[in-house]
């Protein structure tokens, strides 16, 4: 049966229309929308009139387009845009701080220190104050407020670190100083501070409490540092930073601490010119700043690492502040070794700006050795048993009023659970390690036994001191040798003196140029070879240092004791240094002292390698006691020797011993130098 386009039902006309080679170009849902809008002009309730609906659709397809005056869905987006802006606005935006929880007690902590760490970290500070405590307490109070340097080597265990972290945040709480700079031996320790300071202001309910112009704000940020640019207070932007390396803390109206500052960097790092530029245009430089254990264990022990970083506290670390400003400092430390960096900080004879304090866990030591010894066995058969402490900790109680006499202790509350007193608790690290006792909680290390096969000290080389003029030969002397060591910036020498049984006298040694000082380093060296031959590279400075220094040497008659003269035999130079063989050679070819001059080369001789005496003599080498003079060939037609350089190492610093001698290591310096080691 056809059906009759001018009165089809909706499911007819949809199937009509499908039925092209167009495919589906109406849905019965697209139809109903369009039967809605046309009304009864396209056909009854239950019928369409498909020439009708055609028409209307021609209609709609071809009628003018409304003008607005304004585009639909750019007014739509705006209007996204705005809702989005305030929804934003209303999430940066951390809204009216809190009310001040206890006045009285945040007014009280304003000029009182110890008030403040008892009331706002007594988790940490939860053992009683002993006197040391008290009276670094006064005057770190007294540094952060009136100004002045203050170092403090306490115990370790102490809360000396503790102590100089909650001392920044009460300078920086209550506006005593604007700008703190933590320092370290390295940057990532002074990081470290940082970070502990960083958990007290995000997690301490106490600070909240009572400073909440500055807490709140920080736990707004919810531990998203990315949010401090966009934070706001009262429609105004906070200007707060939160990195790993520095804090600002947030700017609000009537606040002390408004824009406070603390940075971190390490002590050989970038320390001068620290500054800090506020929202307002304000610079400001650090005024107080805080060192924590500013050595290392390896500075320690070496001089030169201690007389720089001495150098760069008195320097560029105190000059923080600016012309014209004088900037406080705190400075915790511990003493490594005798005579480090923090030994002479401490020292107030040497530094006396510093106001060093030493305190110790024990003052005086019990008197009664005899119970103590039979403590310490006990104490180490239940060790060994591991029974841990409790035979000597019942002996102890025993015997605590004889084993107590004569001590005094700082802390009488510091000592572990399974002993009885803070006294056995002192007695019980020294007995651990006593070195490490002495210097980690007595502040007085004990000195270093140092081996003689490894280093030379300052008085094992003034025992040697002949009390003769310099570059005078003994009498009892027949030889004279010399050695050069070249470097990139300087020229090293040694002459020594040699009697027939090989005693050895050392009657000069110096540099060149001559430096002028008694103490210095390859790294400072002032005057340096370029600057003797001005206009020459490397090697021409090198190849003219080494004319002046041997015609110096060399060209010299040395005057011995109660007459006659000597010169120097043989010279060597070192030829090791591969920038400079090649000069050191041909300067030896050259020279009109060439029959004195050789290069040498020292080897190492290690357990793998073939001994000298075990070397296959070449024709026309020269072999002694562990050195060889091989025969001359290639380019470097030259002379030279070689030598173990273990073997005569050992040899110099072996004590002397019956059938085997060594030499008589001697010096003379000049008046007013320091003995400095010698190497022959």
């Amino acid at each position: 049966m056809v059906a009759d386009p001018r009165k089809l039902r909706p499911g007819e006309l949809c199937r009509l229309l499908n039925s092209t080679t167009l495919g589906e170009v109406i849905s019965e849902r697209q139809l109903l929308r369009h039967r809605n809008r046309a009304g009864l002009r396209i056909g009854d309730g239950q019928h369409v009139d498909l020439l009708r609906y055609v028409g209307w659709l021609v209609e709609q397809t071809h009628a003018p387009k409304p003008e607005f005056e304004v585009d639909p869905y750019e007014e739509l987006k705006d209007r996204a845009r705005a809702r989005n802006a305030a929804l934003s606005l209303a999430g940066r935006d951390i809204g009216e701080l809190p009310e001040v929880v206890n006045p009285q007690r945040k007014a009280r902590a304003q000029d009182d220190f110890q008030f403040f760490c008892e009331e706002y970290f007594h988790t940490t500070f939860h053992h009683p104050w002993s006197d040391d405590h008290l009276k670094v307490i006064r005057k770190i109070q007294k540094a952060v407020i009136e100004g002045g340097l203050f170092a403090m080597a306490m115990p370790r265990g102490s809360g000396k670190s503790s102590l100089c972290e909650v001392a920044c945040i009460w300078a920086l709480l209550f506006g005593h100083r604007q700008f703190v700079c933590l320092i370290g031996s390295d940057e990532g320790h002074a990081a470290e501070m940082l970070e502990s300071i960083k958990t007290e202001l995000e997690g301490n309910d106490l600070l909240l409490e009572d400073y909440p112009e500055v807490v709140y704000p920080i736990r707004a940020l919810d531990g998203i540092a990315n949010r401090c640019s966009g934070q706001l207070y009262q429609g105004e932007r906070t200007h707060i930073s939160w990195t790993a390396k520095e804090i600002v803390l947030p700017t609000m109206p009537a606040s002390p601490a408004s824009a406070a500052v603390i940075k971190v960097a390490g002590l050989t790092g970038r320390i001068r010119g620290m500054k800090h530029k506020r929202a307002d245009g304000q610079t400001v430089r650090p005024s107080l700043v805080v060192l924590d254990d500013p050595q290392t264990d390896e500075s320690a022990r070496s001089l030169s690492q201690c007389a720089q970083r001495e150098s760069i506290l008195a320097g560029a670390v105190l000059g923080l502040a600016g012309p014209g400003q004088k900037i406080s400092g705190i400075m915790p430390c511990t003493v490594i070794r005798p005579g480090d960096m923090a030994d002479r900080i401490l020292d107030r004879d040497k530094h006396p700006q510093w106001q060093g304090e030493r305190t110790k866990m024990i003052y005086s030591f019990p008197t009664n050795e005899k119970l103590w010894e039979e403590y310490a066995q006990l104490r180490a058969d239940g060790l060994r048993a591991e029974l841990g402490l409790y035979n000597a900790t019942a002996f102890y109680i025993e015997h605590q009023t004889e084993m107590d006499a004569g001590a005094r202790i700082a802390r009488p509350a510091r000592f572990n659970e399974d002993e009885a007193s803070a006294i056995q608790h002192a007695m019980n690290l020294r007995l651990q390690n006593e070195a490490a006792f002495f210097a980690e909680y007595h502040n007085e290390p004990l000195p270093e036994a140092v081996p003689f096969s490894t280093l030379l000290s300052a008085e094992d080389i003034a025992a040697k001191l002949n009390r003769m003029p310099r570059a005078t030969v003994p009498s009892s002397c027949t030889q004279l040798t010399a050695y050069i060591d070249v470097q990139v910036n300087l020229l090293y020498y040694l002459v020594c003196a040699w009697t027939e049984d090989f005693s050895g006298y050392v009657i000069d040694y110096g540099s060149y140029p001559d430096q002028r000082r008694d103490y210095f380093t390859l790294r400072d060296a002032n005057p340096t070879l370029l600057s003797v031959a001005p206009g020459t590279a490397q090697e021409g400075a090198i190849f003219a240092g080494l004319q002046g220094l041997t015609a110096d040497l060399l060209g010299r008659e040395w005057q011995q004791e109660g007459g006659g003269i000597l010169r120097i035999g043989a010279c060597l130079i070192d030829a090791n240094w591969r920038a400079s063989t090649d000069t050191v050679y041909e300067f030896c070819r050259r020279s009109t002292f060439g029959g004195v001059l050789m290069p040498s080369h020292g080897r190492y001789v290690g357990a793998a390698s073939v001994p000298f005496a075990e070397y296959k003599r070449q024709p026309g080498e020269r072999v002694g006691h562990n050195w060889r003079i091989p025969s001359t060939y290639g380019k470097r037609a030259c002379r030279h020797v070689t030598y173990d350089t273990n073997y005569w190492k050992t040899f110099c610093f072996r004590p002397p011993c019956r059938g085997y001698g060594r030499p008589e290591l001697s010096v003379d310096l000049r008046d007013g130098a320091q003995p400095a080691p010698v190497i022959v």
